[in-house]
Formats: C-alpha cells, structure tokens, sequence
C-alpha cells in the first residue's frame, strides 16, 4: 500500500476547515506546498503547540506529502510572532536535512491570515481566481493538524483523536487531544465546566463558527475548539441574529459607507465581490441577478459583520441571501478574466487580530490555553459519516458488532468524494442511521 492509499485508509480529512479528504488533495501535483499554521481565529492554540510538541512528526508528515505532489518547495506559513515556534521549526528542518525544500514564512497577525487564498497570496504573491482553489495557482494547502496525521497513517494509524481549544469565559483555558465522537456535553463535563447550558458556545473560532445549537452533538475530525460566553456577551447576540432581524437591520441602518467591501479579504484580493452592494440591492428589492451573482463570491469569513461595519449591521446576511436565491434559480456566477492582481491599498488595510478581539470583546479571555493530558471516561461516542466534504461514508458494520479502538466503521462510497470513518473506543455498536453511527463502550 503505497502512502495516498494509507492516508485515504486512515480518513484523513482536513483538521482545520471543511473537511476536505486529504487523499484527494494529495492526488494533485504542484509547484509549491503549504502548511497553515496561522491559526487566525481568536482564541484557537491548537496548531501552535502542534508545532511545537510534535516537530519531528509534524515536518516528517509535511515533507511526505511534499514528495506525493512532487513539490519543489514546502512552506510552512505561522504568524511571526509566535517566535519559539518558529525558532524550533527552524532548527528542526536544519537537524533533518529538509533546508534544501522546505522553509517557514513568517506572517503578518493579522485575520484571516489563515484563509487559504490569503495564506496563498502572502508566501507566493499569486491571487486565487475567482470561484477557485490553490491548485489553480500551483499551490497545495494542508493544516498542521493533517501533516501529523499523515505521519500517523505511515504507520497504519487512523485518525480517531483530534486536538480541540476550549476557552472563553471559563477559568481554566485548555487544549486537550480527544476521542472523535464524544459528545460535547461529556467533554465540557469533563473538563470541569459544569453548567455548559448556561453559556452561548460557538463551535470553532468566534469569527466563522456558528452557535452551538445542541449539547448532544458530537466532537468530529475537523473540531478544532469551543468558546464559552455569556448568553448576553456581544458576540453570542450578534450570532443569535434571525435572517428577519438582519434584514431590517440592513434595510433601515446601512450608511452605504462600503467598509464592507473595502475591508473584504476577497476584495482586496482583487475578487469581484461588493457586499455593500449586495445591501443596497436587498434593500431596494433591485431585480438584477446579473449584479447579484457577486455574492457567490463570499466566503464567510464573517469579518464585515463582526469588525468592519460601523453600524454593526449584518452585511455577510446580504451575501448569505442571494447566494441562497441564485442557488435556487439555478445561476451562477462565471469569472470574467483568469489572471487576478491584488489591489494596491491591501496592505493598508488588513485587521490586525488584536483590535479584532478588542471589537469582539473577547480582550479578557485572550489567555495562554495549555496543552493538558487527559484521559476521557467515554462510555459512548457518536460518529458522524458527514465528517467531510463530499458525500456521507457508508456503514460497514450492524448494530450489536463488537468493534475495537482504531476498526474502520464506515466506507466511501465507491467512486465518490468522501473519508473513511473508525471507532475511537473498544465497545459495540448500539445504533445506525443516516447520519450517525454510535457505539457503547463494552
């Protein structure tokens, strides 16, 4: 079994996003390799102490995949002022002999140094096309996360853990490396946080994550950590927000300003997209799907809602609207051009993360969250099969199967875009539906 078909075994998906599996990622050959270590979403410490426990594995799994898309450089993309990190980094790829093709490029602290096209952007200087990917630019982008779990599957060990942040609002911030599975209201329980009910809890970074709708849902490969707020903290009313509400929001209270757009990732890339517009459009009910298909464009980054309008009105609900109704009608946008340059003020006005989480109010709880050894009780995990992008993995096993720590549970459909699934726990299947397969601890 040659390495693609070990990582595509082990259900490597990307640990920090969407989930996309790596095995398909890892099938394209290009020019450069990136590992995101950016890690911009406030509060979040996984992949910098990943860096920093697991060196070795971490650059060991990254110059693996560098060989699998015949890369002639890999870059590892980390804020400059994680400055041990990138002192450790350094030594390691010098004490492995990896100089020759592998580096690190320091980055500017600043959101969302951590999308993928920004991360691209910043390290080559090649823009994205619209409606794109890396790979279009030469460019392949995995997470610190996933080069260490490549470095697992070299071994045949699948992936049934995940590092997660828990903090916000609590007294002890942590980071902890968990069953895949486990239901948050055990895991919280667990970590001493007995009253999760009384907190809003955004699942994932406080700028892209939504709300915490259920306490009996469960941890999946791509959780990277949950933010523990009063249900009346800023941030926990702003993502409460009803589609009604921001519309007549958006109807009554928007200046036309366009810091939206100005401040835009994307825009500043030189994308074609106007959320102000987008506004401007919803409010006046304009019947122009031509000028309404820039809203596809968006790509939730939540930082015109969350920072950049001065009104604190809902700009990204505007996109979200016409993504939806164009979607429906069946239309969509279509690039104009293929060569993109980013605009000349972008480097005037990238957010810089500390006023960021100042206009978050989230300056109290920008603490240090320790890596801790932990042992979870689980006496139960359930396993989600749409852990990934693509489609849901099918089952392979029944209820009352006896199943051990690390057994593949379920299977990608032949010829479709999705992961494996394994158990994280030595027990024996109590249930299966569509979505779930959950399993007793014997």
């Amino acid at each position: 079994m040659d390495l693609l078909e070990k990582i595509k075994a082990a259900g490597i998906v990307g640990a920090g996003g969407a989930g996309f599996p790596t095995h398909v990622k890892l099938s394209s050959k290009a020019e450069y390799l990136l590992m995101n270590g950016a890690e911009c979403e406030p509060l979040l410490r996984v992949d910098q102490q990943l860096m920093y426990m697991y060196t070795d594995e971490v650059l060991k799994g990254f110059a693996a995949c560098r060989e699998l898309v015949e890369a002639k450089q890999a870059v590892i993309g980390i804020k400059y002022k994680h400055k041990a990190v990138i002192e450790r980094l350094r030594d390691r790829i010098k004490a492995l002999s990896f100089e020759e093709f592998m580096s690190v490029h320091e980055l500017k602290d600043v959101y969302p140094a951590g999308d993928e096209q920004v991360l691209v952007y910043e390290i080559t200087k090649r823009v994205v096309p619209e409606l794109g990917i890396p790979i279009n630019v030469g460019c392949v982008v995995m997470n610190t996360e996933t080069a260490l779990n490549v470095y697992n599957a070299i071994s045949d060990i699948p992936v049934t853990m995940t590092y997660l942040t828990v903090s916000g609002d609590i007294a002890a911030p942590c980071t902890v490396k968990v069953p895949v599975g486990i239901r948050i209201r055990e895991l919280l329980k667990q970590l001493g946080i007995k009253d999760p009910e009384n907190y809003g809890i955004v699942n994932g970074g406080p700028m892209m994550g939504p709300l915490l709708t259920s306490l009996d849902d469960s941890v999946t490969k791509k959780s990277k950590g949950y933010i523990l707020l009063s249900k009346e903290h800023y941030l926990i009313r702003k993502k409460s927000t009803t589609k009604e509400q921001a519309k007549k929001k958006n109807r009554g209270s928007c200046e036309q300003c366009r810091m939206c757009t100005d401040l835009c990732p994307r825009y500043l890339l030189g994308h074609a997209i106007q959320p102000h517009k987008m506004i401007r459009t919803q409010a006046f009910d304009i019947d122009d799907p031509e000028g309404q298909k820039i809203a596809q464009l968006c790509v939730q980054c939540n930082l015109c809602d969350l920072f950049s309008c001065p009104a604190g009105i809902n700009p990204m609900y505007a996109n979200n609207f016409f993504r939806e109704k164009l979607l429906k009608e069946g239309i969509r946008y279509r690039p104009t051009k293929e060569v993109f340059e980013a605009r000349a003020n972008r480097e005037f006005r990238m957010v810089p993360s500390k006023r960021l989480i100042a206009r978050l109010g989230l300056h109290d709880f920008d603490k240090p969250a320790p890596y801790i050894e932990k042992a979870f009780d689980v006496k139960e995990i359930k396993l989600s099969l749409r852990q990934h992008v693509g489609a849901p993995a099918i089952s392979i096993v029944s209820p009352g199967d006896r199943v051990s720590k690390g057994q593949q549970v379920a299977a990608i459909k032949e010829a479709a875009l999705g992961a494996n699934v394994h158990s994280s726990i030595d027990g024996v299947v109590s249930a299966i539906d569509d979505n779930y397969i959950t399993i007793r601890r014997d």
